[in-house]
């Protein structure tokens, strides 16, 4: 299978899907591996694994499936001279310990899986090797037990340490050096026991500063008395690091001993990991095994995208029984993508052993190449068009396609004239059914509907659609043409009768009448709101218009402007209110941001009128006095006060 339909058919996605099953890295890349098999028995056995390993999942617990951490590196420091810790023998021992688990664990259930369990004939035990590693390695340290110079060399440092950290007891208990002391405990500094002495005091303690704290104020002593201890200790240390190393040296030797079947023992492991994350995959997806044939016949029902989940729609599908190509017709987003991209993702699975979530029962024919061309294609960098990615992807299909290739073909002679690409899709598909490839179309030509029809090797499937809901079913009828809905639509949803009438006559070269009880339901008149709202913008628009230019008319009319009315300031293009009507000049008074303006009666333009703006009787000195001059009005109104004064203008501004 090449790489550009796994791509398309997603089958990289799967394989995610399965490897997050995987509890080992070993088995994500086994899973990352999986490509389709071309071989009746090859796949008959690696779906008969799935099968027993789903089975085993279900009758059992508890699978002692080692996670393999750690093992390869582990076995990448064999060979080079080397000898292992502590640590990467546990990692053996462990691998080792549940090798022999499965062995153990398949042996009881033979009969429920016997291919599967026959991989652990091939478990190597090594039960010397764990039994050393077992009895050498304890709490991830080399035991005393494992060697007579080991227990010798670590009784020593015992016995030397507590020589050493008595007489270090006697500094901190004693009367006479305690005062010395900064505080009263043993430390080591370099794998030598000091006590802490105050800096002032070093010279009151016989012995060698080995250290000082960071301020200075503490200096660590090792006494002289202890120091004969101390080398014996520093000697004790030696021999005991020589003899674990030693041991482990012993130790790593074995394992490189065995490597080879640690190494099959891994790669048992990983197969199981593989088998188990299969079978996972199988249950979490509701999928089953399959039979299989080499004549090129499919036969599935209740087949789901496995990459859909719950949104999945059950697909009834068959072809090889009467006819080896299949057109399918229906409108866009009804499914016809999905159909194509089903049947050959679920090919492509089974072939690579994997269960597809299908009923029991189904049939599967066993492919040597799936050639597929779905979607637009285009490539911006190379500047292809859409025709010439779907012709260049084609080409190769009809040169390639042979009696065992799967053609996958959505939208077949798209991207051109309707004419020129009716004729190109017809030569294609003749030129594919005359190989013997089974194919698989999707196509809106009438054209091809009728081709199918017309000959032998080919049927005609569509997507069912409910007219009275407007929506897709996504059930694929094969056998049936289907009708073409997009006039039908239209009328429901709203466009004009004449128009949808005359679109029939020139499409049909006959005329038919659009009748609402041919639907059982009213037209919809679903318009599209983007449209709508802009249209209802408009309108408002038209009217505000009109109702501007009224009256700028009758102000032209009328030829004043009357105090209140709200104006535009053409050279500040801001609105303003007259507080003084025209004199003799033609100059008009406009309150603005708390000022009065003087401006030209040809410099402003009326915006609102009074009349619209304030009620009757309104008082308009509330707008347009001061808040100080109506103060001083309300106290002129109240008594009379010396100097206060408030001046009207009755002709306007001089």
């Amino acid at each position: 299978m090449n790489k550009t339909t796994s791509t398309l058919l997603e089958f990289d996605k799967i394989k995610d899907l399965v490897a997050h099953y995987a509890i080992s890295e070993q088995g994500k890349k086994l899973v990352d591996k999986l490509t389709p098999a071309i071989s009746l028995g090859t796949i008959t056995g690696m779906l008969r694994e799935t099968t027993e390993a789903v089975q085993l999942l279900g009758k059992a617990a508890g699978l002692p499936i080692h996670s393999l951490s750690g093992v390869e590196n582990v076995l990448s420091k064999l060979g080079k001279g080397g000898a292992l810790n502590p640590e990467d023998l546990i990692i053996i021992q462990g691998l080792l310990h549940e090798c022999k688990r499965m062995r153990r664990y398949m042996k009881e259930r033979e009969e429920l899986a016997p291919t599967v369990s026959a991989y652990a004939l091939s478990l190597a035990e090594l039960n010397d090797l764990r039994a050393e590693i077992e009895e050498a390695i304890v709490n991830n340290k080399v035991a005393d037990r494992y060697s007579r110079e080991l227990a010798k060399a670590r009784k020593r440092i015992n016995i030397t340490e507590d020589r050493i950290k008595t007489r270090l007891d006697s500094y901190l208990r004693s009367s006479e050096t305690r005062k010395y002391l900064q505080e009263s405990l043993i430390s080591v500094r370099d794998g030598r026991y000091v006590i802490p002495v105050k800096a002032e005091y070093k010279n009151c303690i016989r012995g060698s500063v080995l250290d000082c704290s960071a301020s200075g104020s503490t200096v660590f002593i090792e006494p002289d008395e202890i120091r004969g201890l101390q080398s014996d200790l520093a000697v004790a240390r030696a021999q005991e690091e020589k003899e674990v190393h030693r041991i482990l040296c012993y130790l790593t030797g074995l394992v490189e001993s065995y490597q080879r079947e640690i190494n099959i023992n891994i790669e048992v492991m990983a197969q199981y990991d593989l088998a188990f994350a299969k079978a996972k995959f199988s249950c979490a997806t509701g999928s089953t095994d399959v039979h299989l044939n080499t004549e090129r016949r499919i036969a599935i029902s209740g087949a789901k995208h496995p990459l859909l989940g719950s949104h999945a729609i059950p697909l009834d599908f068959a072809i090889g029984s009467g006819y080896q190509s299949l057109i399918i017709t229906g409108p866009n987003t009804g499914g016809k993508t999905v159909v194509l991209k089903t049947i050959g993702l679920l090919t492509m699975m089974v072939q690579a052993g994997l269960h597809v979530p299908v009923n029991q029962g189904s049939e599967f024919a066993i492919f040597e190449k799936i050639l597929c061309d779905i979607g637009d294609g285009q490539d911006i960098q190379q500047s292809l068009s859409t025709f010439s990615a779907h012709i260049r992807n084609i080409t190769g299909i009809v040169e390639y396609a042979n009696a065992n290739t799967l053609v996958l073909l959505d939208e077949l002679g798209a991207g051109t004239d309707p004419s020129e690409g009716t004729g190109l899709a017809i030569a294609i598909l003749e030129a594919l059914h005359v190989k013997g490839a089974t194919i698989l179309a999707t196509t809106h030509y009438n054209e091809l509907k009728e081709f199918a029809i017309r000959n032998s090797g080919f049927e005609i499937g569509a997507m069912a659609f409910d007219l009275a809901s407007l929506k897709p079913l996504y059930k694929l009828q094969i056998g049936s043409c289907g009708e073409s809905n997009a006039l039908s639509i239209a009328f429901r949803l709203g466009l004009d009768r004449a128009v949808v009438e005359r679109a029939h006559q020139l499409t049909y070269k006959e005329r038919k009448e659009y009748q609402l009880e041919n639907y059982d339901q009213q037209v919809m008149h679903l318009v599209n709101p983007e449209i709508q709202e802009e249209h209802l913008k408009q309108i408002e628009r038209s009217r505000e218009q009109k109702n501007d230019q009224k009256k700028a008319k009758q102000i032209a009319q009328q030829g004043q402007y009357s105090l209140g009315d709200c104006v535009l300031i053409k050279s500040l293009a801001k609105t303003g209110i007259v507080c003084e009507l025209e004199n003799r000049l033609g100059k008009i008074g406009v309150l603005f941001q708390g000022k009065r303006l003087v401006v030209n009666n040809n410099q402003i333009t009326m915006h609102i009128p009074a009349t619209e703006l304030y009620p009757e009787d309104y008082d308009l000195d509330i707008v347009l006095e001061s808040k100080e001059a109506r103060k001083k009005r309300h106290i002129m109104g109240k008594k009379h006060v010396e100097g206060l004064t408030l001046e009207y203008r009755k002709d306007g501004p001089t």
